[in-house]
């Protein structure tokens, strides 16, 4: 298990685990980041991830994104 910060560009991975408060992990589970569920790191861009969830793509900063195990 790893952070979806460190996860390779173009691999489908699945959700292990969401941290944070309660707020933040509504917050990511209200955009389609569910444990089970399937992620993929589009790009990276200064820190920052693109994102695949659900077949939309989402912006994620740093510290949001290190909170999210794949």
């Amino acid at each position: 298990m790893m952070p979806l910060t460190f996860a390779p560009q173009n691999e489908v991975l699945c959700i292990q685990k969401i941290g944070g408060n309660p707020e933040m992990k509504k917050h990511l589970e209200d955009m389609g980041f569910v444990v089970g569920g399937k992620v993929t790191v589009v790009s990276t861009i200064s820190g920052n991830l693109i994102v695949s969830v659900k077949e939309t793509r989402v912006a994620l900063d740093r510290s949001m994104a290190s909170r999210i195990m794949v």
